[in-house]
């Protein structure tokens, strides 16, 4: 999906919860009807693609660093997420993310997502902590951007997932 971003923002209910399923590289399996909707592709326009089609470019590449690293090594995550949609608006998601495990073989053979609606307090902070990790990268890279958040977390004492669920 090619894009351009805009400025409009869609909202959804704190009761709705948006899922997918990929598999281990990532690749779209499963789709809810609410996260259909609200990306606006056809369930078929996203089953088989990579998930990352859904990526807002305003989203630094460190946070998909950790969620991996985290998911690679069978943990649950959480994660502030901007998504874009088919029309170029975007939305923000508390999403969690698990790996699904076969529990025949205990190995992982893919990973479910269930996002919800994050709150406005959170969101007051992840924005500009986003916006300096994004520049960072811009200008240094993704070291760049990963010293500021390594920081962030040694001052408060935390790791990154104790740091989302404390905001």
């Amino acid at each position: 999906m090619n894009v351009k971003a805009t400025n409009h923002e869609k909202k959804f209910s704190e009761e709705t919860i948006l899922v997918t399923k990929t598999d281990l590289k990532g690749v779209i399996t499963y789709a809810n009807r609410a996260f259909i909707q609200i990306v606006g592709l056809e369930e078929d326009e996203l089953i088989g693609k990579p998930h990352n089609i859904i990526r807002h470019p305003d989203m630094p590449k460190i946070i998909f660093k950790y969620l991996w690293e985290y998911l690679q090594n069978g943990l649950e995550i959480h994660a502030y997420v901007k998504n874009i949609c088919k029309d170029g608006s975007f939305y923000w998601v508390m999403a969690n993310v698990t790996p699904s495990i076969d529990y025949t073989t205990n190995k992982p053979i893919g990973y479910h997502s269930a996002r919800r609606l994050p709150s406005t307090e959170a969101l007051a902070i992840i924005k500009p902590l986003y916006k300096q990790l994004l520049q960072a990268e811009k200008s240094g890279g993704m070291q760049a951007s990963e010293k500021i958040l390594q920081k962030l977390l040694q001052e408060k004492g935390m790791q990154y997932d104790e740091f989302i669920l404390s905001i």
